[in-house]
């Protein structure tokens, strides 16, 4: 199996179990707060955020490919997020869930399309700073596993 293949089927599979997650929660847990420090977050605010960052990354990651630099110096996750958060607001769980398929499943075509070697370019990442594509990706299922432990622990 190519490392293409392996990446995108990561992908694939770890949003497929995510989407069980999310469909099996009652309308009270996507209430249930999951960070409180600064802004609070519930449930549903980090499924939001699941599919505001990966639609985000995805566009950046495609602009690193075509020769583009990638996340300006001065970006700002924090503020990124907040403004994403608001965006998002009006949105049902299930709309959301509906967005977070879609946005997983161009996740996953936009690896296929990758060519071996495309894995090797480089650019900047607003966490990881300056790495390359197949760290990008990769970091695209590890940040969900990284919400994913703290969704547990509040769900318990």
């Amino acid at each position: 199996m190519s490392e293409i293949t392996e990446l995108a089927e990561k992908l694939k599979s770890e949003g497929e179990k995510f989407i069980g997650i999310f469909s099996g929660l009652t309308d009270d847990q996507w209430n249930v707060e999951v960070y409180t420090e600064g802004t609070t977050w519930t449930i549903r605010n980090v499924l939001a955020h699941f599919v505001t960052s990966e639609r985000g990354l995805v566009k950046m990651f495609e602009l690193i490919r075509q020769g583009g630099a990638g996340a300006a110096d001065d970006f700002s996750i924090d503020r990124y997020n907040e403004a994403q958060q608001q965006k998002t607001k009006e949105f049902t769980s299930a709309e959301l869930l509906e967005q977070y398929r879609d946005v997983r499943a161009n996740s996953v075509a936009w690896v296929y399309g990758l060519k071996d070697e495309e894995l090797e370019i480089t650019g900047r990442h607003p966490f990881l700073e300056v790495t390359t594509i197949r760290e990008m990706v990769k970091m695209l299922y590890l940040h969900n596993q990284i919400h994913y432990r703290d969704l547990k622990k509040v769900l318990k």
